[in-house]
């Protein structure tokens, strides 16, 4: 409850509610041969109840419940009228071996992987996530556990921990994907970073939507950053695309670009806006789901926004350099006639 991620900790666990212990004298219980599993046995039937048999009638199933009468388990003086038999066959007062001591203890006893556990639920206050939370929890534990106890996770917990690495993951291989699909269709690995740097541009606006939403960092908005580098990706392909063309055709390097991008300018934005008019339904959205749609909704909106702008600006820029680079090594790029006369000539070759 110190720890600023908390509003409210709470657990059910309570030690003080009345109970009884029985305690059983195996020593005299083994003078009168009774058994003491015998003796919990009876004890249980009487007070606790257990199932004695089923039977069908009626086309319904019942089950046979042996437990004594209310009336006859209200008191530990009730164990005065309990029988246990014994290896002899006669019956042998169970108050006789056994007796019941008042104690306090927890009402009930929850496990954990076999363990004897104690469940702890956290509110977080806003402004943290589950992640911060998580991180002050584990810090916190090894001094204010008491000795013997050991910290474990479960529910969304759990799992948020075995797949916090994942995320990363998810994101490094998804860059991957696309600057390997970039490199094959434009025959080059220096021309695809012009697309790939362009995509910052909208993960700037992802946490500024983020921030105006009043959102966290969660998954949703996670897998819109997914969805975003795709998107965003397809705009930088659009504009760099077009401008390869036109250095082919022997436009200068600088030319090129500022045609790209005033050719596909309307299409992008055309694009780009009908995605972002059908996401503004999700920030107002409310219900059992809200907070996954609204945190769709302002991350994948800010990222759109500040993707096409900014990449409008920083795409041809982005082109200019990488290509002069890559003609640095390649020589200037050749003209779509040379490509198509080499591309026939290795095809007649063939023949």
């Amino acid at each position: 409850m110190k720890r600023p991620e908390f509003e409210f900790v709470y657990t059910f666990f309570n030690t003080g509610n009345p109970q009884y212990e029985i305690v059983v004298d195996n020593e005299k219980a083994a003078q009168l041969g009774v058994s003491v599993q015998d003796v919990l046995l009876v004890m249980q039937g009487f007070y606790g109840g257990m199932q004695a048999s089923d039977f069908n009638r009626f086309g319904k199933y019942y089950r046979v419940m042996m437990q004594s009468e209310p009336r006859d388990r209200t008191d530990p003086s009730t164990l005065n009228g309990i029988y246990v038999r014994n290896s002899s066959g006669s019956m042998v007062p169970i108050a006789s071996i056994a007796s019941m001591k008042r104690v306090y203890g927890s009402e009930t006893v929850d496990h954990f992987n076999l363990f004897n556990s104690i469940g702890v639920t956290a509110n977080l206050k806003k402004g943290y996530s589950t992640g911060q939370a998580i991180q002050a929890i584990q810090e916190v534990s090894p001094t204010a556990l008491p000795p013997g106890f050991s910290l474990d996770w479960k529910g969304m917990s759990r799992e948020e921990i075995k797949s916090g690495g994942a995320a990363t993951q998810i994101f490094i291989l998804s860059i991957v994907f696309v600057y390997l699909l970039l490199a094959a269709q434009y025959e080059s690995y220096i021309l695809p970073l012009a697309v790939m740097l362009s995509i910052p541009a909208g993960l700037f606006g992802v946490m500024l939507g983020v921030k105006a939403g009043g959102m966290d960092n969660n998954i949703y908005v996670q897998v819109s950053i997914i969805m975003l580098i795709g998107l965003l990706a397809k705009n930088a392909i659009l504009i760099v695309e077009y401008a390869i063309q036109r250095r082919r055709s022997g436009v200068g390097l600088v030319d090129s670009a500022i045609e790209g991008s005033k050719a596909r300018f309307r299409p992008i934005l055309m694009t780009s806006f009908a995605f972002i008019v059908g996401l503004l339904p999700l920030l107002w959205a409310s219900g059992p789901s809200a907070l996954g749609n609204r945190s769709i909704g302002w991350s994948a909106v800010g990222g759109m926004l500040s993707g096409v702008f900014l990449g409008l600006l920083i795409i041809p820029v982005l082109f200019v350099v990488f290509q002069a680079i890559q003609e640095r090594f390649t020589g200037p790029a050749k003209p779509l006639e040379e490509i198509h006369a080499a591309d026939l000539k290795g095809r007649s070759s063939e023949v």
